[in-house]
Parts: C-alpha cells; sequence; structure tokens
C-alpha cells in the first residue's frame, strides 16, 4: 500500500525545468502541451504557467507527451512566462498569437 501511495504522489508533483545550451539547444521539462509552435515562437503549456520561446529558426528536436519533456533546436533570443501576473502583456500576445 505504501508503494502505492508513493507512486501517486510523485505523479502528481511534476518538476519543471529549463536547460539551455549554449543558446542553441533547450530542454524543457514539466511541459503539459504544446500550444503552437512554428520556426520563430514555441508556446507551450508547463505546469509553471505558459512559457514562450521566442528565437530563429526553432525546430522541435524531441518531443515525449508521456515524461512532458520538449527539446528545441536552434537560436533563442528569449523565453517569457506569460501568467496572471503579467495579464496585460499576455492577452495581447495571445491576441496576436490567435489572429
Amino acid at each position: 500500500m505504501n508503494q502505492y501511495y508513493d507512486n501517486t504522489q510523485k505523479s502528481q508533483v511534476q518538476e519543471h525545468d529549463v536547460i539551455m545550451r549554449g543558446r542553441k539547444l533547450l530542454d524543457i521539462t514539466g511541459v503539459k502541451q504544446v500550444e503552437s509552435f512554428d520556426n520563430e515562437e514555441f508556446l507551450l503549456e508547463t505546469v509553471m504557467g505558459f512559457l514562450a520561446v521566442r528565437g530563429q529558426n526553432l525546430q522541435m528536436k524531441n518531443l515525449d507527451v508521456d515524461k512532458g519533456i520538449v527539446s528545441i533546436k536552434g537560436k533563442v533570443f528569449d523565453l517569457v512566462y506569460l501568467d496572471d501576473q503579467h495579464g496585460e502583456k499576455a492577452k495581447g500576445f495571445f491576441s496576436k498569437l490567435f489572429r
């Protein structure tokens, strides 16, 4: 019984890490869903909120939906978390994204 309880507790708390290697490769864990992506921008829903990755020649190198891992390669310009604290900025971003 204790073993079952420990496993369920681990699956509920998913870690979120962003590892960047030389502005060329990003490994992101704790990804719930890839909302949209193209060669200039990725919008990811993570366990810590929405994450926008902007850059040039961005490509999805690896996607593991079960583990919540996304790897992106290309030249990274910025990483931005879109949360309630910046509601106006997020609203503007989403309105541009879904036009």
